[in-house]
């Protein structure tokens, strides 16, 4: 398996710390408002691919933070005359109810900021200690030109960034580009106290500690937005590399832009859908759907054209394997085409090696789409059951793996309905027509209709 290592801009193979074992990092929201679909393609990208490491064999810890403490949310709680810690906890609900809808599967761990911060205290006291961080009048910064390494994630100079760097209207600090780790709190805002008086945590410190703290110092893969990369994970890594004395991530993924008007799209700059207002008007799975029809790291340009076009395709996938089912109900015999069954294991490898090519969500789906086809074109009732439910169960599986529900209700087992009209068949025998007429709905309320001919009982989806 490889993966492209934004640290070195080149795909490489993946080596874990821990044999079949994964920790990944995913910067979460900051929980102030619903979730737009720019926020949500990074969400579903990760989702996958812990999925896809699931799938190979890998157990995979997986956490994903809150930041439940910061300006927008305190800005928030001030204009509904709430408390930050309800602003932040219905947000929090309502970001799981549009996650989960997106088949997007709970972390291992959710760890909030307002959690940890015993944790970000002693964390900023070590850096202090160091000679990494410096105290001012408003609070505890990090001290950027001591960390020899800065800029090496974004590829950015410390020179350049500081002679581009706006002037803030904050003389305390020794340098434009240090940033806060603790900030003293202004009247009305929430705080908790340390050795620097009373305020809360600046934004990066929180990711790491949060990650450290559950995934240890170094740890496989930390993830988020490209937006993320400088200067959040640029930060991370500094505050995380002096104190600790290691290295902090080994693989750094990140998911492209969506767009809206090939321009990014945020809360900032207004354009934005979130993921609420979309799904009222779309299948949770086709959003899904659409999210993963192109490789990852690639920006992807929203529009309702381009939904509608996954939509189609989504239903193409659906549609093939609903035929599979009636098919299925009317099979000849139970044998199967082995030209067949072999070239949709092709596929099925093909999809496999695109997931390991960094996991290249459109190529796998292209390999859907091929099965799909074969299901269509080559496959009836002649095929044979064990045919027709190698494509069903393969591009059910395939799938499965990308986290895409087909939303095809579960149906009995063959095995339990050929027991249902072997025992109407014997109320048939025994002239109890009223236990046979009822085998039959009760059958007919699962989908399956049976149809009396010449050759004896045969059954079908509906």
């Amino acid at each position: 398996m490889r993966i492209y290592n934004t640290m070195t801009g080149t795909k490489e193979e993946f080596v874990p710390l821990k044999k079949n074992s994964v920790g990944m990092y995913v910067c979460g929201p900051t929980v102030y408002n619903y979730i737009h679909i720019g926020n949500a393609r990074s969400f579903v990208v990760f989702d996958m691919v812990r999925r896809y490491f699931e799938y190979t064999g890998y157990f995979v810890k997986y956490v994903q933070n809150f930041t439940d403490v910061d300006d927008k949310i305190i800005k928030k709680a001030n204009e509904e005359g709430r408390s930050v810690s309800k602003v932040s906890e219905r947000f929090i609900g309502e970001y799981f109810k549009d996650t989960d809808a997106l088949g997007i599967q709970r972390a291992t761990i959710y760890p909030r900021a307002t959690q940890v911060m015993d944790d970000i205290i002693s964390f900023i006291s070590v850096l202090v200690r160091k000679g990494y961080a410096y105290e001012t009048q408003d609070g505890v910064y990090f001290s950027v030109e001591k960390f020899k390494d800065y800029g090496k994630l974004s590829k950015k100079n410390i020179d350049d960034l500081i002679s581009g760097a706006r002037v803030e209207v904050n003389d305390t600090k020794r340098n434009p580009l240090d940033f806060a780790l603790w900030k003293l709190a202004k009247p009305g805002e929430p705080y908790w106290d340390s050795p620097w008086g009373k305020g809360r945590p600046g934004w990066h410190i929180e990711c790491s500690v949060m990650s450290s703290k559950y995934l240890g110092d170094t740890f496989d893969i930390h993830c988020g937005g490209p937006d993320l990369v400088f200067p959040h994970h640029e930060n991370e890594i500094a505050q995380s590399e002096a104190k600790s004395g290691v290295k902090f991530v080994n693989y750094w993924m990140h998911a492209g832009y969506l767009n809206i008007n090939n321009q990014k799209m945020s809360k900032s700059l207004g354009n934005f859908f979130t993921v609420r207002e979309i799904l009222e008007k779309y299948d949770p799975m086709v959003v899904r759907f659409f999210m993963l029809s192109s490789h990852y790291r690639n920006p992807i340009n929203f529009s309702f054209d381009l939904l509608d076009q996954a939509k189609v395709g989504f239903e193409r996938i659906k549609n093939s394997v609903l035929k599979l089912g009636d098919l299925k109900g009317q099979a000849e015999s139970s044998s199967g085409d082995n030209e067949i069954i072999q070239d949709i294991t092709k596929e099925k490898q093909g999809f496999i090696s695109a997931m390991d090519d960094d996991f290249n969500s459109a190529a796998a789906i292209s390999h859907v789409f091929n099965i799909a086809g074969i299901a269509n074109t080559r496959i009836n009732v002649q095929s044979g059951r064990a045919t027709i439910n190698c494509a069903a169960d393969t591009i059910t599986e395939l799938m499965d793996v990308l986290g895409i529900s087909l939303n095809i209700k579960k149906e009995m087992l063959d095995e339990e309905i050929e027991k249902q009209i072997e025992e109407r068949q014997q109320a048939r025998e025994y002239k109890d027509y009223a236990a046979a007429d009822k085998i039959r709905e009760e059958l007919k309320k699962q989908g399956i209709i049976l149809e009396d001919t010449p050759q004896g009982v045969r059954w079908k989806r509906i």
